[in-house]
């Protein structure tokens, strides 16, 4: 009997916990999934060769990895921004971008690894596509 009680509430600590390795979702708006977003959205406009930086219009999905360290694994869209690129983070002041001409969208996946008690942060997957969306409203004058 005892051996039933012992595996009962080792599923449920699993299951309460989740299982080491495997992905959970988590709360976008976490202090620590905000970082890592904001690690991988500089490191994103720091590689691409953009004439604008990029923000966070919305986040599709956050999900967390435990792993020697933390996997965040983050689905979102980003947006151009009427900062110019020599800006290099994006600030209070950087709007999404209204002209037609350079507004873009895209849908992008970043995978950021943290490693806290090294100090060690790591963009170690990053892909995007752009998002065949009209980003700039377009007033309907009749």
């Amino acid at each position: 009997m005892w051996k039933v009680v012992v595996l009962f509430l080792a599923a449920v600590y699993a299951v309460g916990l989740g299982i080491p390795g495997g992905i959970s979702d988590t709360d976008a708006n976490d202090k620590n999934v905000q970082e890592a977003l904001k690690f991988a959205v500089d490191q994103h406009n720091d590689v691409n060769n953009v004439t604008h930086i990029r923000k966070v219009t919305d986040v599709i999905k956050a999900q967390i990895q435990v792993v020697a360290g933390l996997l965040y694994h983050l689905n979102v869209n980003l947006a151009n921004t009427n900062c110019s690129s020599d800006t290099k983070e994006v600030n209070e002041l950087c709007d999404i971008q209204t002209d037609p001409k350079l507004a873009q969208s895209f849908q992008c996946n970043f995978t950021v690894w943290s490693r806290a008690w090294l100090n060690d942060t790591r963009l170690t997957k990053h892909t995007c596509v752009e998002n065949k969306v009209n980003l700039v409203k377009i007033e309907n004058s009749e």
